[in-house]
């Protein structure tokens, strides 16, 4: 069977051209918007700007060392109500669909549904440096108040490891399609494909660094413990073990997680995914890219290093490149399938409001065969 082609860099629809400012309102998104050389320049100057002041390396230790408290605090006051729905979740990436052909990952680019609309309050809100519209994606799934299941950080690496170490005995072991959210907050993307994807065979794992986050998905309505497994993981500990077995799974996604991470941890947390992946398995990305509207907003004094800064509320966020995630990527031994970005001019139309938003896109798939 023929190796799935390359896609191109760019999405593949025609440029919008946005000359009458009447018209501009009448509408909530263009994709695949090109940027002209001035709009380029100012953003580079922001950016400069706002990184021109970095804080004092005691303080960028301290967020280091208390994120996942400043995480479990996002979701205390947020829970799910922060995001929106993920209506192009299988749109892009069809292999979480049920129904996959092997002809469907990752051989094609998938633009986002015309159809697809933020909701307009919503539209250029920046709460603490975190955009509503970043992954303007999140189901409002209905949590049970309930009594919090028992999930601290030490009870699920015990367990953990206690399957791992039974033969082949650990949850989603009879499961014939593997998939890992990681970093899967309120279950915003793990719901979704439980509810659409009835494959018998299908298993999902997620994780997150937040006990609350994962309290949340495990308290939630949806939630299946046949089909499912919930556990509290730190990417950046490479002695906290995951659940399943090396080269076990055919999906790991990560949506708007790899951003949150210390830089010069990220290679290693890449390689560590691209162990897990069976060979055939691709990993699916969809992060901030550089200039978003998310970065131009940040203020002198909250940058931590180049391109990478901290929001109000103590949580982190980096802006890639293409050539970033590409060299992390193959450096993990992975091949690239796709690798875009996607330009999207959004309208606040009770505002009057334009702004330019900046994601990248990737696919990338572990060799069938070791390169010889």
């Amino acid at each position: 069977m023929a190796a799935p082609r390359e896609v191109s860099e760019r999405r593949p629809f025609g440029r919008r051209f946005l000359t009458d400012p009447a018209r501009l309102f009448q509408h909530n998104a263009w994709d695949n918007v090109e940027w002209s050389e001035e709009q380029e320049a100012s953003a580079r100057s922001k950016v400069q700007e706002n990184s021109s002041q970095l804080l004092p390396q005691d303080k960028q230790e301290e967020y280091e060392v208390n994120a996942k408290r400043y995480w479990d605090d996002f979701y205390k006051i947020h829970e799910n109500g922060f995001f929106k729905d993920r209506h192009w979740l299988f749109t892009e990436f069809p292999e979480l669909a049920p129904n996959r052909s092997p002809s469907q990952n990752g051989d094609s680019a998938h633009r986002f549904s015309n159809k697809e609309e933020s909701n307009s309050e919503g539209l250029g809100s920046c709460e603490n440096g975190h955009c509503s519209l970043e992954t303007r994606a999140e189901n409002q799934l209905n949590v049970i108040k309930s009594t919090p299941k028992i999930c601290t950080e030490e009870l699920a690496a015990q367990k953990s490891s206690e399957l791992n170490q039974s033969d082949g005995d650990y949850p989603g072991s009879s499961a014939s399609y593997r998939i890992l959210e990681v970093g899967c907050g309120a279950g915003n993307t793990v719901f979704p494909i439980l509810q659409t994807n009835n494959d018998p065979g299908l298993f999902v794992y997620c994780c997150d660094f937040s006990t609350t986050a994962v309290d949340l998905v495990q308290n939630n309505a949806e939630y299946d413990s046949s089909r499912c497994f919930a556990f509290v993981h730190d990417l950046c500990n490479d002695q906290s073990p995951f659940p399943m077995p090396d080269e076990s799974l055919d999906v790991v996604i990560l949506i708007f997680v790899l951003s949150a991470i210390l830089p010069e941890k990220m290679q290693c947390i890449v390689s560590r995914l691209s162990r897990l992946l069976k060979p055939g398995g691709m990993i699916l990305l969809r992060d901030y890219g550089r200039y978003d509207l998310a970065q131009l907003r940040f203020k002198k004094g909250q940058c931590l290093s180049d391109n990478f800064y901290v929001r109000g509320d103590g949580t982190r966020v980096y802006f890639f490149t293409q050539d970033e995630l590409n060299d992390l990527f193959t450096t993990a031994g992975l091949e690239k399938i796709q690798n875009l970005v996607d330009r999207r001019l959004q309208v606040n139309r009770g505002k009057q409001m334009t702004m330019y938003r900046v994601w990248i896109q990737c696919k990338y798939r572990k060799p069938t065969a070791p390169p010889l």
